[in-house]
Formats: C-alpha cells, structure tokens, sequence
C-alpha cells in the first residue's frame, strides 16, 4: 500500500549530534526528499492544516510556510517558525525560540507521528482534502468495481474494532469469483490507505482519492480497481 506518508525519514548514524541537526550536517538530497508539503492532522479525524517544509536556512533549522492556516485547526502549529530533523529518525517543528511545539516519531511503515494523547499525523494527502480518515468516517458499504463501472461486488465495512485493531467486513452474496475467493473478512487504516484482509494472509489495498473514494494501490499490480461509496 502506497500510504500517503513522510517520504524519506533518516537514521541517526547519517546525522553527526544526538539533538536536531544543525544544517551543515544534511545532505543536501535528503533534505530536498523531505522537503514538500503535508497534512498535519490529528489521528481522531478533526481538521487539519497543511504545512510545507522549506529548504532554505531558518532559526533552528529550515523555513517552512503555511503555519498561518493552523490557526483555527491546530492553533499551536500557527507558532511554528522553522523544521528540522531530530537526530533520531524523526522530525521536529520550531517555534522563533528554537523550542520544539511538534515532535513526530518514525513509525516503521506508518507515518510518522505525535506521542501526544491526541496523536497528530505529518503526511502527503489528496488534494482538497484536510482530515484523516477513519474508521467512523468510512463505515457503510461501497462498490467494488472497475475504472469504468463494472461492479465486482458490493463490500460493508463495519466501524467496530476488535481486539487485534482490525474492524469487520462482509461482501455481498454476488461477488465475482475472483473478490469473492479472497475470503475478505476485515479492514484497516494507515494514513489514507485502506486494506482489505482475510484471515488467511490475501489482502487488497487501496489508496484514498481527493473526492474520498479509493483506488487500488499501484504496489498490488494487476488490472485497476476501485472502491466506490454507495
């Protein structure tokens, strides 16, 4: 799943002190891969804003732009004068006193993210859109079906959580032969990627469009398919 996510994130080793890099110490290709714009949102679905990361020298680190549009979402994040890696994998937004007011976290094959109660997300999103998605927000049933409308099967996603994390889907008694013998049985979130999962080990994975619908993620090849909401 492609997972819409910090694109590069960096070792320690590649960084010469223990605390934010100074700007003498980044290559100059990592820092150009980071650098871009992202959603900051919080992982319980409210409104975001969107940041992006500078490569030119600011105090602290290296300027960034449109922390102004935080201010209704995320009002802390309106302070935010500079970013800068952490030394540790991860990334840090700072304030004109060279405070950090953000510290997001590597997660292996997630986005990174706040420690916070209320966790907040930095990752590459849909245009247009300026929330995360949940598993609230996504319940309900969807059509499985080609680019041009062919429908393969009718899929309700529950937004109950079991223990393991995942919620619970079914699929409609129609389905083609080939959805249907997948044996889709639960569903999760990462970012603005969706799977579809059997208890088996298949998996479908799709990824979040700007009008909130999904696509098959390119990683899974084979031909396109979407996931259309009724």
């Amino acid at each position: 799943m492609i997972g819409f996510m910090l694109r590069l994130t960096i070792p320690a080793a590649m960084l010469l002190d223990c605390g934010p890099a100074g700007a003498q110490d980044i290559d100059p290709d990592i820092l150009r891969a980071q650098a871009g714009t992202y959603l900051v949102a919080p992982e319980n679905g409210r409104a975001g804003c969107r940041l992006t990361l500078e490569t030119d020298l600011a105090i602290g680190g290296y300027s960034l732009s449109g922390q102004d549009h935080c201010s209704k979402p995320l009002p802390a994040l309106a302070e935010a004068a500079a970013w800068n890696f952490d030394g540790n994998g991860g990334l840090i937004l700072i304030d004109p006193t060279r405070k950090a007011i953000a510290r997001f976290v590597e997660n292996e094959g997630s986005p990174m993210k706040t420690e916070d109660e209320t966790p907040l997300l930095l990752l590459s999103a849909p245009d247009g859109v300026d929330r995360l998605p949940t598993f609230r927000s996504l319940a309900g049933t969807w059509a499985m079906q080609r680019p041009g409308g062919e429908k393969l099967c009718s899929v309700t996603l529950e937004g109950t959580l079991d223990t393991d994390g995942h919620a619970p889907l079914s699929l409609s008694a129609d389905c083609a032969a080939n959805v249907a013998r997948l044996k889709l049985a639960v569903w999760n979130i990462n970012g603005f990627g969706l799977t579809l999962m059997s208890h088996d080990g298949s998996s479908l994975s799709f990824d979040m469009r700007a009008d909130g619908n999904f696509d098959k993620s390119r990683e899974e090849g084979g031909k396109p398919l979407s996931l259309v909401r009724h």
